[in-house]
């Protein structure tokens, strides 16, 4: 190893270290969800069993601060009463960002499958869980509205982000010698007009975040990442430019989900239901709503596992408004299966 390498290796170590710091952190909040006693337990546990682990290039000591600076945060942070929001990828992933839209208070923890999300939001492991439901260029994301059937959570909130991706390398790499780039497939799809002109090999990855955290972490010859701006910050990456989407107007809708409902008034409410086989009932349906003035904003079909379809409505107003409570009224007698998954606000971010 050269001068060079070695400095950047130093640099990736460090980077590392915090990471692995964070993710410990993470995973002693969720323990505290599932077990407080535990938590507590692990914390002046944890000293003896490191201790074994240390090579003797630095005194023991020295081991035995860092780890009880540590502890001293572990229980900082365990006495805090902060609100955790579960998303899907790796930190840096876009619905991290609508998470940070909706509530930057909020704890955002990562979490493999969608499935888990659901999951371990109705366990009261995570206060919420956030979830993209639909893009304007790739159609809704069947898997997450087969889990909303399924579901007995509320909505609470929902965010449209204006997704624009970036194209990451790590610091101090040459950008001129790129040629294969790492990223979710549908954002090599969204970015391909981009990767055509410039003669770069899309290569897909199980996720954009984490795309780029593999290219931070092991940084493979002549490669990059296509991610967020967040993921560049997170992972220390350089950003050689931005907004390459092939449409400016990419927009992902997400959905906040919460054991209960969401107490105050809101803005928009979403339903789902199924109808009869007959033909004519979704329009009886949809003319309740237009009868009563009040605006769809989404209508979307899929399947659902009696056979038939379920129906997702999203229209503008309180469920506590007179127009709104006549027209729920009206469409539950033409309905089966009928849901309110919320009322709530949403917000737009670019």
């Amino acid at each position: 190893m050269n001068l060079e390498d070695i400095r950047r290796h130093l640099l990736t170590i460090d980077y590392r270290l915090i990471k692995l710091l964070d993710e410990r952190m993470e995973l002693l909040l969720k323990l505290s969800r599932l077990d407080a006693d535990a938590a507590k337990q692990i914390l002046p546990n944890g000293l003896q069993e490191a201790r074994q682990y240390a090579q003797g290039l630095v005194e023991a000591d020295f081991y035995r601060r860092l780890y009880k600076e540590i502890l001293g945060e572990s229980k900082k942070l365990l006495n805090r009463n902060l609100k955790l929001v579960a998303f899907q990828g790796e930190h840096g992933a876009y619905s991290e960002v609508a998470a940070r839209v909706w509530d930057a208070a909020l704890v955002p923890i990562p979490c493999t499958e969608f499935t888990e999300i659901f999951e371990e939001v109705e366990a009261g492991i995570f206060d919420y869980g956030i979830v993209p439901v639909e893009n304007n260029t790739g159609g809704q994301v069947n898997q997450v509205n087969q889990l909303v059937l399924g579901t007995s959570l509320h909505v609470v909130g929902a965010v449209e982000l204006h997704i624009h991706h970036c194209l990451l390398v790590p610091r101090g790499g040459d950008y001129r010698e790129l040629h294969s780039v790492y990223s979710h497939t549908q954002a090599l799809e969204q970015c391909r007009q981009f990767l055509a002109r410039n003669r770069l090999q899309p290569i897909p990855y199980y996720d954009t975040a984490g795309a780029a955290r593999m290219i931070a972490e092991t940084t493979p010859p002549s490669s990059a990442a296509i991610a967020s701006k967040l993921a560049a910050e997170l992972y220390n990456l350089e950003i050689i430019k931005e907004n390459i989407e092939d449409f400016p107007h990419n927009i992902t809708r997400f959905l906040i989900f919460a054991r209960e409902p969401l107490q105050e008034r809101g803005t928009k409410c979403s339903i789902v239901f199924s109808t009869e086989h007959k033909a004519g009932t979704l329009f009886r349906v949809l003319e309740v709503f237009a009868r009563r003035g009040i605006n769809l904003t989404r209508i979307e079909s899929m399947p659902n596992l009696r056979g038939s379809f379920a129906f997702f409505l999203d229209f503008e107003g309180d469920q506590q408004d007179a127009p709104v409570k006549q027209a729920l009224q009206e469409v539950q007698k033409l309905t089966t299966d009928f849901r309110m998954l919320g009322c709530y606000n949403e917000k737009r971010a670019e």
